[in-house]
């Protein structure tokens, strides 16, 4: 991402303290960016699962469990194996 600005946002006082004790005052806004970033790409995720259902058949647990472990990056797991 390109450069920043400053928002004010209103958080939980015990969720932002326990961030805040976590990783440190220095580190509390690139904590929360990344936080925001995986929201809206899970967010995009769903909206393209929804769009490939709306064609064809709901995916089956084993597609779904195969896509989660290639999203974590375990190729270990069943079905998870990459090219």
């Amino acid at each position: 991402m390109s450069g920043s600005k400053k928002y004010s946002v209103s958080l939980p006082e015990e969720l932002a303290e326990a961030i805040r004790a976590q990783v440190g005052p220095g580190g509390f806004s690139a904590y929360v960016a990344e936080a925001l970033e995986h929201r809206m790409a899970m967010d995009k995720l769903r909206e393209i699962v929804a769009d490939f259902e709306t064609d064809n058949d709901p995916l089956t647990r084993e597609e779904i469990d195969a896509a989660r472990a290639l999203l974590r990056h375990d190729h270990r797991a069943k079905g998870g194996a990459a090219a």
